[in-house]
């Protein structure tokens, strides 16, 4: 893309640039026609004129065009060069005055070399110099002299405003230019910002999925081990109950696993409504289960919501309340709210008070998402309940 622009610009600018060298040369020769075609003065004169105005042309091609080609041409070159063409110029006009007219194509040649006050100098020289010089070497009428002078004045004030109006637009497509230059940039860092904004959102969105779900599965198939550590010398019907749970556990962590590459829905909600989910939750987790309201076929964004919050929540249970803590789950259905409610028994804490953990900020995260809330109510010796409520969509009104 850049290139393109670039070779563009470039392609414009030679065009450009080409017509700027057709107008010279139609100034020149413009010039070169009005010296020779004069009546006066002589042809000595005129010739020598005239041979001043050629070596304009040389010096123009080797020096002026590659000056007037930098961005932006060097000072002391610009000033090197447009002396020497004035002392090529100034000489002839003096001679000749119809030699003047080639000011029209050395004036803009100041103001796209040289700064202004330098500029300014340089066209003033130009446009009165030949003039004063003419009058005092043939020594014309006062009429003549008058109306060269007046025309000298003239042609100094529309240079200078012709002139000064080119450079100030210019310099404000220099200053778009660079304004269009840092909105690109600005415009790469906000797509840059934009993908590294998205690509933080995505790790922290599987973060908190592999948390929800394969972290709290790995927990449990470590705390069946320990079990199963302790039961296989005195009660082996119950170990191989732990071991039959720690195979349905793994399985789920392997479906979860699946279901977090492929992007689907959890595995415990494949083919399954919200509440039995729950209820197999419940299961292994030795918890009980109670389910109020209007069941529904629900969206999948607050059936996951919940389902997840479940999962954080009575692995809390697991953590801090003790393992004879029991635990009620509660799932409610209205016309415009899903409410989920996970209460224990157990040593409960201080919510103030809890720092560190991923688990409770997660969960909050998720269901502010889904544009619902998140309570958590605890407090030492007395339990913990978390309650989150998920805005879902009223059920349909059956035709009479």
């Amino acid at each position: 893309m850049t290139g393109r622009a670039d070779a563009g610009g470039a392609y414009s600018w030679d065009r450009s640039f080409r017509l700027w060298d057709s107008y010279f040369a139609l100034i020149w020769l413009a010039t070169l026609v009005f010296v020779l075609g004069t009546a006066r003065p002589g042809w000595p004169v005129r010739v020598t004129a005239a041979a001043l105005l050629v070596l304009l042309v040389p010096f123009f091609v080797r020096v002026g065009r590659p000056l007037l080609r930098q961005d932006p041409p060097d000072a002391r070159e610009a000033l090197t060069y447009l002396g020497a063409m004035m002392a090529l110029f100034l000489p002839s006009a003096i001679l000749v005055g119809e030699t003047r007219l080639m000011t029209f194509a050395l004036v803009p040649q100041c103001f796209m070399t040289l700064r202004m006050r330098w500029a300014l100098t340089a066209v003033a020289v130009i446009n009165l110099v030949p003039v004063l010089g003419w009058a005092l070497v043939w020594w014309p009428s006062d009429q003549d002299v008058f109306y060269n002078g007046l025309f000298a004045v003239v042609t100094l004030v529309f240079s200078v405003a012709v002139g000064s109006y080119v450079v100030r637009i210019i310099e404000q497509s220099q200053e778009r230019a660079a304004l269009i230059a840092e909105l690109d940039s600005s415009r790469h860092e906000v797509a840059r910002l934009s993908a590294a904004h998205g690509a933080l959102a995505e790790r922290e969105r599987m973060a908190r999925e592999i948390h929800d779900t394969l972290a709290q599965g790995f927990t449990s198939l470590l705390m069946l081990v320990q079990a199963v550590e302790a039961e296989l010398d005195h009660d082996v019907p119950q170990a191989r109950r732990h071991l039959a749970l720690m195979d349905e556990t793994a399985r789920l962590n392997l479906a979860e696993a699946r279901a977090l590459v492929a992007g689907g829905a959890p595995a415990d909600l494949d083919g399954a409504t919200l509440p039995d989910a729950l209820r197999r939750l419940a299961a292994r987790q030795s918890a009980s289960l109670e389910v109020t309201g209007s069941v529904r076929p629900l969206p999948a964004g607050p059936e996951v919501a919940a389902l997840r919050a479940c999962q954080e929540a009575l692995s809390n249970c697991r953590k801090h309340a003790g393992s004879s803590a029991s635990v009620h789950i509660a799932l409610a259905y209205s016309d415009e709210t899903l409410t989920l409610s996970v209460r224990d028994d157990g040593c409960g804490f201080d919510p103030r008070t809890a720092t560190g953990g991923y688990g409770l900020p997660g969960l909050r995260a998720r269901v502010t998402e889904g544009g619902g809330t998140a309570e958590v109510g605890s407090a030492p010796g007395e339990g913990t309940t978390i309650t989150l409520r998920l805005p879902v969509p009223p059920p349909r009104s059956c035709p009479p």
